[in-house]
């Protein structure tokens, strides 16, 4: 009996060893077609193996990849991509991520903050203007009380950092009081109760109903007085009246 620990050892071994195995039997095929022919058939087997990602682009690139990886990269074919597959592709680093550069100060704000300060000293003094540099300060008021629930969210604090952020050239003084932005899920659930019924409304309903019942002389109050008058008192059955003359 022959263990697996006795065996070549898997290079990549969530295709399995028949896989590997066959892809040794196409490194010693001769025929450049034939083997040519193998190892195609050899990735379409192994693209049976994992059909959830059929559909991707990349995956087939990638099976060919693998491919090279388990011949030790000493397979005399051709990808359909035309690039052979090297040793190197399996040491190269991927490329650097440019991370945006951030303020160091008032992260609680936002480079969206920042940005608009920006955008708004490029603007030319005006009313357009400072109703921009308006709609900047109620936002930069509902990000701090944000990220400050358990504090006072005054009007100077914001004027003073916009002030600073803007390195003093822009001003809130002369707008008066910030308004108060009010977040999206917040305005979602005012909208709903203000859709909900009134909860005198169904008494009132009910209400309306028993007095229409009562005053129709069916099946309520009014049916039982109707018969009190045709059967006698009390609406029971007086053998007197029906007596025979």
């Amino acid at each position: 009996m022959e263990y697996n620990s006795q065996k070549d050892e898997l290079i990549i071994p969530e295709y399995g060893r028949n896989v590997q195995n066959m892809i040794f039997y196409a490194k010693a095929i001769e025929d450049d077609r034939a083997r040519q022919q193998v190892i195609e058939e050899i990735i379409d087997m192994m693209m049976m193996m994992h059909p959830q990602n059929r559909n991707l682009e990349d995956y087939r690139i990638k099976l060919w990849r693998h491919v090279f990886k388990i011949a030790s990269y000493d397979l005399n074919v051709q990808p359909p991509s035309g690039i052979t597959p090297s040793p190197e592709d399996d040491n190269r680093k991927p490329d650097k991520v440019n991370y945006p550069s951030a303020e160091p100060g008032y992260r609680h704000y936002g480079n969206n903050v920042q940005r608009l300060i920006r955008r708004a000293l490029e603007m030319e003094p005006g009313p357009k203007r400072n109703g921009f540099v308006a709609t900047i300060a109620s936002y930069m008021k509902l990000a701090y009380r944000t990220w400050n629930k358990e504090h006072f969210v005054s009007d100077d604090i914001i004027k003073t950092d916009l002030e600073i952020i803007s390195n003093g050239q822009l001003s809130l003084d002369e707008l008066g009081s910030i308004e108060n932005l009010t977040p999206a899920n917040q305005g979602g659930m005012n909208n709903n109760n203000n859709r909900r019924r009134p909860s005198n409304q169904g008494s009132n309903n009910r209400q309306q109903r028993s007095n229409n019942t009562g005053s129709s002389g069916g099946r309520s109050y009014g049916g039982r007085q109707q018969n009190s008058n045709n059967g006698g008192s009390g609406g029971k059955f007086n053998p007197r009246n029906n007596k025979r003359k």
